[in-house]
């Protein structure tokens, strides 16, 4: 596909420095990508420089955390102002967030029996590349399996960092209106995330994205990389139904994973794409 909007780098749980993400991405076919690390803006700005040497187009993107019904959901935003000082205040307020989370796992996995987990997943962030954000869950879990207490990363998930589990500490999110209220005031286009990786029954799942709708959102991402196709399906109907923009992207983490760069299920054709509403600046190609 030549549009990705959803891809995560080192700046946040992703296995690849920005700029090197976006060359992947430009080799893989993208020209208009969204870098959308978690709750946080720290690798536009590289990936931003790499896309213009390439002749790409970037967008600003973000996912963030928030919280309905009792879970932690996430929302993606495309095409904001960075500097907006609502979006400013978030982001702050969702970086201390995350360390409150992240000591607040290793104090919990230390109880468990696996002492020093903050301090080994911030090593394996640091060795993946320098950020000042706190190590995220995939951290946890690759430290997990250097330390031999799982097997693989999807073991740690599944008995200690998934959804409901030791790891799923969600009580420093705003709410899914307040995350909207924010991205929409900073000029931002809204999708939700991935709704089918919640764990909701199928009459919780439509009550979200009607809730979603009234908080002010745009479209919901149909197609998350490889997803089964009954999920797209699904989704696709939701989208119909609640007549959303729709989005699509391959939730690339690093090579190996759920998916590669630029690589998702095809969109179903009748659906608009959120992305023929983006400016679609000129960008100059010097490579």
């Amino acid at each position: 596909m030549n549009v990705d909007l959803h891809c995560h780098s080192t700046a946040s749980d992703g296995a690849l420095a920005p700029a090197v993400l976006v060359a992947r991405a430009f080799e893989h076919g993208v020209r208009v990508l969204a870098l959308t690390d978690h709750d946080t803006l720290e690798g536009l700005d590289e990936a931003r420089s790499a896309a213009t040497t390439l002749g790409m187009q970037l967008v600003n993107g973000v996912e963030l955390s928030c919280t309905w019904g009792g879970a932690t959901i996430h929302v993606l935003g495309y095409g904001f102002d960075v500097n907006a000082p609502s979006l400013v205040q978030a982001i702050a307020q969702l970086h201390d967030g995350r360390w409150l989370r992240s000591e607040e796992i290793s104090r919990k996995l230390a109880l468990k029996g696996m002492p020093g987990a903050l301090e080994g997943a911030r090593q394996i962030q640091q060795e993946l590349g320098d950020s000042g954000n706190a190590p995220a869950r995939p951290h946890f879990a690759d430290w997990m399996v250097r330390e031999g207490f799982v097997k693989d990363r999807a073991e740690a998930f599944r008995k200690w960092l998934g959804a409901g589990k030791l790891g799923d500490v969600k009580q420093h999110w705003p709410t899914l209106e307040e995350t909207v209220q924010t991205l929409r005031s900073a000029g931002a286009w809204v999708s939700l995330a991935h709704p089918w990786h919640y764990d909701f029954t199928r009459s919780k799942r439509r009550r979200l994205v009607a809730d979603y709708i009234q908080a002010g959102g745009h479209a919901i991402e149909v197609v998350n990389g490889h997803q089964p196709a009954e999920q797209v399906g699904s989704l696709a109907i939701l989208a119909r139904e609640f007549g959303l923009l729709v989005t699509a992207g391959s939730d690339f983490h690093g090579p190996g994973g759920w998916s590669e760069i630029g690589e998702y299920r095809p969109l179903p054709e009748d659906l608009p794409p959120l992305w023929c509403r983006f400016k679609h600046d000129p960008v100059t190609a010097t490579v």
